[in-house]
C-alpha cells in the first residue's frame, strides 16, 4: 500500500505550486529583496574614481579580493556600498559560536531555547556593526593611501566611507533576516548566492573570450565544462550522505495501554562543517598575497618569498591548504555538533544505540561516529576545492569556477528546493485533510 507521503510526493507538480498562495508570496518576497541586493552592488560609494579603482582591482585579483569580490557580486570591483556584502555578519556569526564553546554564559544562553537564541543573535548584530567598521576604516584607509582612487581625500571621505560601508552591511543584515521570516530559504546564504550568480555569465563570457583569443584551448574549455558538471553532481551525492544510527525506545505504559518501542535514527551528515573551511583556508592563504601586493616595491624580503612560495598552483600552498580545509573542517564540526549534550537528550527521552550505555558511553561513540565521517568530509573539501585551485592557477580561470563557488551554490540550492518542496507537500496535506472532512460531512 501506497503510504500518504509517497502520495503526496508522488503529486508535487507545477500545478500544485500555482495552488500554493502563501508559497508564491514568499516566493516573490524573495525575489524583489535579491533584486534589491543586485541594485545596490551597482551603487559606486561617493568620492571614487571608478576607472582608477579598476585598474588596482586588475592587478590584485588575483589574491584575496578576487575571492571576496566573488562573495560580494562584484561589489568589489565596482567599489559599490555593499562592497562588505554580509561577510562582516558571517564572521561574528562564526566567532559567537566559537566563544559558547569557552564562555559559560554563553553556553547556557544557547541550552535556554528560543530565548537565549535571541540574545545571542543580539551580541551577533553588535559584534557585526564591530567588524564592519573596523573593515570600513581600513577599506577607506587603503583606498586613500593608493593616492589616485579618491578625488577628495581627508577626515570627510573617511568618516562617509566608513558608515556607507557600515551601513550596507546592516541594511544586508536585516534584509537577509527579512528573507528567512517572509520569505523562502535562508536569507543570508541566499544573498552570497545571487552574487555568486550574478557574476557566473560574465565569468564564461571572459573564459570564451579567452578561448577565442587563443590564450585557453577548446580541449580545456570543455574540460572545464565537464569537470564543473562532475564535481557538482559530487557535492550533490556528498551533501545528501549521512550516517544514520539506530536509536530505540523502551516500551511505555500509558493507563492499561502497553504502547511497543519505537525506533527512530540520528542523522549525522558526512560534511557538518558546510562551506566554512574553504572560505577561511582561502582567506588565510591569500592574505600573505594580498598584503605584498599593496606593498610593492617596500615591503620587507621575507614577505616577498612568501608571497611566492604561496603562489597559486605551487606544491606549499596545495599543501597548506588542504590541512587547513582538514584542521577547520574538525574544528568547526566540534563547535557546532556536541556529542555530549546530544547523549543527555537521548537519555532524557529514554532513548538509546542498541549495544551502547546509554549517557557518557553513548557521548563517546558518536564521538567516535563523527570523527570518522569527519575524515571523509574533510578529504571531499580538500578534492572538491583542490582540482579547480589548480585550474584556476595554470589556467586563468575565473574563482566562480573554483569549488568554494560551486559548493555554496549547490548547498545552497538543495536547501532552498528542500524547503520549497516542503511547503508543497504542507498545502497538499492541508488540501487531503479538508476534502476528507468534506467527504465525511455529506456521508
Amino acid at each position: 500500500m501506497v503510504s500518504a507521503a509517497e502520495q503526496l510526493a508522488a503529486n508535487l507538480n507545477f500545478g500544485a505550486l500555482a495552488k500554493a498562495d502563501e508559497l508564491k508570496k514568499r516566493i516573490w518576497f524573495t525575489v524583489g529583496a535579491l533584486l534589491v541586493y543586485r541594485l545596490g552592488t551597482y551603487i559606486p560609494l561617493p568620492g571614487i574614481d571608478p576607472n582608477a579603482w579598476s585598474q588596482i582591482f586588475n592587478t590584485q585579483s588575483g589574491g584575496i579580493l578576487g575571492m571576496f569580490n566573488m562573495f560580494s557580486g562584484g561589489g568589489i570591483h565596482r567599489m559599490a556600498i555593499f562592497a562588505l556584502n554580509i561577510m562582516p555578519y558571517i564572521s561574528a556569526s562564526i566567532i559567537i559560536q566559537l566563544m559558547t564553546t569557552v564562555s559559560p554564559q554563553l553556553e547556557a544562553l544557547k541550552k535556554e531555547g528560543e530565548s537565549g537564541r535571541k540574545v545571542m543573535n543580539q551580541y551577533t548584530r553588535y559584534l557585526t556593526v564591530v567588524l564592519a567598521t573596523f573593515q570600513s576604516y581600513g577599506i577607506a584607509v587603503g583606498l586613500q593611501g593608493t593616492g589616485s582612487v579618491v578625488s577628495e581625500p581627508g577626515v570627510f571621505f573617511l568618516m562617509s566611507t566608513t558608515i556607507t560601508l557600515t551601513g550596507g552591511t546592516m541594511f544586508l543584515m536585516w534584509l537577509g533576516e527579512q528573507i528567512t521570516a517572509r520569505g523562502i530559504g535562508n536569507g543570508i546564504s541566499l544573498i552570497i548566492l545571487a552574487g555568486i550568480v550574478a557574476e557566473l555569465p560574465s565569468a564564461i563570457a571572459g573564459t570564451l573570450e579567452l578561448g577565442r583569443q587563443g590564450a585557453i584551448s577548446t580541449g580545456l574549455i570543455l574540460l572545464i565544462i565537464v569537470m564543473a558538471v562532475a564535481v557538482i553532481a559530487f557535492i550533490v551525492f556528498m551533501e545528501r550522505a549521512q550516517r544514520r544510527l539506530l536509536i530505540q525506545y523502551p516500551k511505555r505504559q500509558v493507563g492499561n495501554r502497553m504502547f511497543e518501542g519505537q525506533s527512530s535514527h540520528l542523522p549525522l551528515k558526512l560534511n557538518t562543517s558546510g562551506v566554512i573551511p574553504p572560505i577561511f583556508a582561502s582567506s588565510l592563504l591569500l592574505l600573505p598575497t594580498t598584503v605584498a601586493n599593496f606593498n610593492a616595491g617596500s615591503g620587507p624580503e621575507w614577505l616577498t618569498t612568501m608571497t611566492a612560495l604561496l603562489g597559486h598552483g605551487r606544491p606549499l600552498f596545495l599543501v597548506l591548504y588542504i590541512a587547513l580545509i582538514v584542521f577547520f573542517a574538525f574544528f568547526y564540526t566540534a563547535v557546532v555538533f556536541n556529542p555530549t549534550e546530544t547523549a543527555d537528550n537521548l537519555k532524557k527521552h529514554g532513548g538509546f544505540v542498541p549495544g551502547i550505555r546509554p549517557g557518557e558511553r553513548t557521548a563517546e561513540y558518536i564521538d567516535y561516529v563523527l570523527s570518522r565521517i569527519t575524515v571523509v568530509g574533510a578529504l571531499y573539501l580538500a578534492i572538491v576545492c583542490l582540482v579547480p585551485e589548480i585550474l584556476i592557477s595554470y589556467a586563468a580561470v575565473p574563482f566562480y569556477f573554483g569549488g568554494t563557488s560551486l559548493l555554496i551554490v549547490v548547498s545552497v540550492t538543495m536547501d532552498t528546493v528542500a524547503q520549497v518542496q516542503g511547503y508543497l507537500l504542507a498545502h497538499q496535506y492541508e488540501g487531503l485533510i479538508k476534502r476528507s472532512k468534506l467527504r465525511g460531512r455529506n456521508r
